[in-house]
């Protein structure tokens, strides 16, 4: 029995960016693709505080430097740091960032509640 495997590939040159709540996004993976996750490529200088109901994210810092708050907390951001942002925390980062985010599950775009 021959097994087809459905993948996805892009570069992120090759996808234009967008502004949204937490900056510039370039959606990599994205919920119509039908993975398990969404995968972005974010540029953030100032988000806007928010949190999602339904989605966890990861945030993977490629470049750069910042802050983030979570909740009540404020962290340091730089490159090579992971952040792992439960549903329901109330986040935002600050600063010159260039980062990949993990959504899970997908549907992170129509799961973002905007507090400010």
């Amino acid at each position: 029995m021959k097994t087809s495997t459905a993948f996805t590939q892009r570069d992120v040159a090759d996808v234009a960016p967008w502004t949204e709540t937490c900056g510039q996004i370039r959606p990599l993976i994205e919920e119509k693709d039908g993975a398990a996750a969404e995968v972005h490529h974010l540029q953030i200088t100032n988000a806007k505080l928010h949190y999602h109901q339904r989605t966890d994210e990861i945030y993977y810092v490629l470049e750069g430097q910042g802050r983030m708050r979570l909740d009540d907390e404020e962290i340091e951001l730089h490159k090579d740091v992971v952040v792992y942002v439960p549903r329901g925390v109330k986040h935002k980062a600050w600063g010159n960032l260039k980062v990949l985010v993990v959504c899970i599950p997908r549907g992170v775009l129509n799961d973002v509640h905007e507090l400010e």
